[in-house]
This record gives C-alpha cells, structure tokens and sequence, in this order.
C-alpha cells in the first residue's frame, strides 16, 4: 500500500522560507502525478500544487509565483519550495496522488507568524 511522509515543516516569520518534503513508497513514483494540499483550521483541504511526470507543473493562485513544486524520482520524493511566506499560508501540509484519492499521511504543520 502507498506510504506517505511529510516533513519539514515548522514556525516561520512572514515572509520567510520553508522547503517541505514528502517520500512514497509503495508505488512506482516515477510514473504519478503528485500533488501538495494544504489544510488550514476550519477549512477545506485544498490543491495547492501538482507535478506531473514530465516535470510540469500547475499551482492555485494563492501560492503562483511563491511556491515551487519538484520532484526526485531516484529518491521517491517530492518537495515544496515555500518563499515569501503569508500568515494565510498557516496549515498542515500534506502530499498526495493529484487527484486525493491515496491514504493519507500524518502532514506537516506550516506556522507564519511573527
């Protein structure tokens, strides 16, 4: 079955930088779609972005522009370049298959907040 394990997250200032990281296993991670969600308290999880393949990406609007989605299939991982961080941004980050449809893993929790 598919294991996920976020880390990397922490307390940061506004405007600061976290990179967080996710390992798969369970699955031939070089031919998935892998997406990052994030949950803030009393919201919805959301996509925030997805890495296909090929190395194409996609990101919400929220995060396009201060966001990274990259990925390394040698070490079955995929991370999030997190910059110019917002309090807005406060959540637990989890990765995922794109579509949400994996178990899914413990996540990490991103705090912006000076």
């Amino acid at each position: 079955q598919v294991q996920l394990v976020e880390s990397g997250g922490g307390l940061v200032q506004p405007g600061g930088s976290l990179r967080l990281s996710c390992k798969a296993s369970g699955i031939i991670f070089s031919i998935v779609k892998m997406g990052w969600y994030r949950q803030a308290p009393g919201k919805q999880r959301e996509l925030v972005a997805d890495i296909s393949r090929d190395g194409s990406t996609t990101y919400s609007d929220s995060v396009k522009g201060r966001f990274t989605i990259s990925r390394d299939n040698a070490k079955n991982t995929v991370y999030l370049q997190m910059n110019s961080l917002k309090s807005e941004d406060t959540a637990v980050y989890y990765c995922n298959h794109y579509s949400g449809t994996w178990a899914w893993g413990q996540g990490t929790q991103v705090t912006v907040s000076s």
